[in-house]
Parts: C-alpha cells; structure tokens; sequence
C-alpha cells in the first residue's frame, strides 16, 4: 500500500469545510477523502496552521514551499514522491495513488431530481446555524 500525503495551505479547520462561504473543491475532496479511508486506502491530511511541523520536518514539502510558497499548495506526495500540486487530486487518482478500486459510476434514473446539500440552501443568511 502506498503512502499518500495532502500537504494543505493554512485552512480555518482541519477540513477547510467550515463558515458561511463553502469551497465546493474542499468539500468534493473532504468526501473522496472518506470514501478513500472507507474503502482501506490511507490518506494523511496535513494542514499548514494546524500541523506546521510536518511542513518544515519534510525535505520535499520545505524545499517546495522554499520555492512555490504556500500559494503554490496543495502538494500531493505518493511515497514521498511530488505527484500534484496546486490543486486537489480527483478521486480517481486518489484510488490509484491509495491502491484501492474505485467503483463504476452510478448514473441516476431517468428525470431524477438531485438534492441541494450545500450550507446555502440549508441556511438562512445571518441565521447562524452553519
């Protein structure tokens, strides 16, 4: 099994999904997260204010930071190995990177209606509940 590491720019939780104004990316990414850990893979999280010292204790991450900042973040490592950076991996290349087996895509039934999950269209503005 490979080791598969998330280095993360500073988020305002461990997940970055929190407050009023959402990043669809980060919460697409929490869920592959999940249904990676679900499925056995292995995927280390590392966020820049909640776990600075598994940013300076890594040669590859602090000479990457050295020369691409934290702008240039998120940086993916597979075995210690850089294999992404500035954006988050899909959950394809998370299931390869982890070595677990992603399943077929499920396509919904003829005029199925999806849901709106996300905090806007569960909140009411200023009503303090996300």
């Amino acid at each position: 099994m490979s080791t598969v590491e998330i280095f993360e720019p500073a988020l305002c939780c461990n997940t970055g999904v929190c407050g009023p104004d959402l990043d669809q990316s980060l919460v697409e990414f929490s869920a592959d997260l999940d249904w990676v850990s679900g499925a056995g893979g292995a995927v280390t999280r590392h966020n820049l204010a909640g776990d600075p010292m598994a940013f300076a204790t890594n040669d590859a991450v602090r000479q990457f930071l050295e020369l691409a900042g934290s702008d240039g973040l998120p940086l993916v490592l597979v075995n210690g190995v850089t294999v992404l950076t500035g954006r988050y991996p899909t959950r394809a290349q998370l299931a390869r990177w982890a070595g677990v087996e992603e399943p077929a895509p499920v396509t919904p039934p003829s005029g199925a209606r999806l849901l709106d999950l996300s905090a806007s269209a569960a909140c009411e503005p200023e009503s303090g509940c996300c």
